[in-house]
């Protein structure tokens, strides 16, 4: 797959480091961004192209965080053989911070002097190109010293990428750094990656849902052009609910959503199950569910979804996550609520599909409901959702009644 679609202004500040290096400079770059919006792929591609350099890459580990120096010494580890050869209080930092010595803590500045030496020696011979991934999760220690190290970088041949995730506090002793924000894709790049994914042509208005409720996040695309059936895919089966999609994404969003409180936990299912965003039927749903709006901590809550003008989901990918990450019984219980806080005569429609997915089994009654629904949707030239209408009415059709 072309994952480097639509990311001609990031290649090219790639190429400007590499370039830099090659012709006996030096260059760094922090690229910061979303998960999921390509950075990996970046590092991917910067050091594909870097056969003529000598590569050290780490990508760090949110296990390793705390551990002083972890990173530091996972980058530096293949250029060890020439640890002899730095000044003796460089070395015994070196050393001391490595664990190959015993001794009090190592001096931070000598640290970083012999990480910069160590990575200037080794590029006398040879270029060198160091690639750090996941940099939000570097420690401190390790984070200190390389921004020392990058911030003197001269005309040494070293080349220094960092790839770090936004809203990470750990990264901020990279700050300062020459830095380039890896945004969501256009639309055009994104309906071609879409696409790819699909494995062909995706049908315009269904390429147009998916890459909305991706926010033309590149790995959202490609996880849910994976999960696309041919049917889905022309167009010939309808999109119905918020989309599904697995990968990790999910398990890396629905960690922290499951980490939230209960009542938390159910407002965001309850957002996540009404495309309305009508703050009012939301809370109208919450208190069916118990939930004291007066209560509940909404700080939680903000730091994922916008309370006003309407209830949305700050990246629309959550919407998916939040609501598939759920259990059943807890969104039949949610579409329950929603149901009853709609009006029968103002919104009957949305009103029957709640009630259409708080059904666990046949119910004659919420399918006659969805057989006027799909009548009214014809009546306004809506051929799709009276499609997912009455697909959903004979899913719920008691057997006796379908023959």
């Amino acid at each position: 797959m072309s994952i480097l679609v639509g990311r001609a202004k990031e290649v090219g500040a790639l190429e400007d480091v590499l370039s830099a290096v090659r012709s006996g400079l030096s260059g760094v770059l922090v690229l910061h961004g979303e998960v999921g919006v390509g950075k990996t792929a970046l590092l991917d591609w910067a050091t594909g192209t870097a056969a003529d350099m000598r590569v050290v890459r780490v990508a760090a580990a949110e296990s390793e965080a705390d551990l002083g120096f972890a990173g530091l010494h996972q980058l530096l580890a293949p250029l060890l053989d020439g640890l002899d050869r730095l000044p003796g209080p460089q070395r015994a930092a070196l050393e001391l911070a490595f664990g190959r010595s015993e001794g009090p803590p190592p001096d931070r500045f000598l640290v970083g002097l012999a990480a910069l030496t160590l990575l200037t020696d080794a590029a006398t011979t040879r270029p060198v190109l160091c690639v750090v991934d996941n940099g939000q999760w570097l420690d401190s220690e390790s984070a200190e010293v390389l921004g020392f190290v990058a911030r003197r970088l001269l005309a040494d041949q070293v080349g220094m990428l960092f790839a770090v995730r936004d809203g990470e506090r750990r990264a901020v002793k990279l700050s300062g750094l020459p830095e380039l924000p890896v945004t969501a894709l256009s639309e055009p790049a994104a309906r071609e990656v879409l696409a790819e994914a699909a494995g062909g042509q995706v049908d315009a208005r269904v390429s147009e849902r998916i890459v909305a409720e991706t926010a033309g996040n590149p790995l959202g695309l490609v996880e849910f052009g994976r999960e696309l059936t041919v049917e889905e895919r022309s167009g010939a089966v309808p999109l119905t609910g918020p989309l599904r999609f697995g990968g990790r994404l999910e398990k890396l969003y629905l960690s922290r959503v499951q980490a939230l409180p209960a009542d938390i936990q159910a407002l965001l299912l309850i957002a996540a199950a009404d495309q309305l965003g009508d703050p009012a039927k939301a809370w109208r749903a919450a208190g069916w569910l118990g939930i004291d709006h007066e209560a509940a901590d909404l700080s939680a809550v903000e730091r994922l979804v916008t309370l006003a003008p309407g209830l949305q989901f700050r990246h629309p990918l959550m919407r998916s996550i939040v609501y598939y990450g759920a259990p059943a019984v807890a969104r039949w219980r949610v579409h329950e609520a929603l149901a009853a806080a709609s009006d029968p005569k103002q919104d009957p429609d949305r009103r029957a599909w709640h009630l259409a997915q708080a059904a666990p089994g046949p119910d004659e009654a919420v399918a006659g409901e969805l057989e006027r629904s799909a009548g009214r949707a014809r009546g306004r030239g809506g051929w799709a959702s009276s499609a997912a209408f009455l697909e959903r009415s004979a899913e719920l059709t008691p057997a006796a009644k379908a023959k």
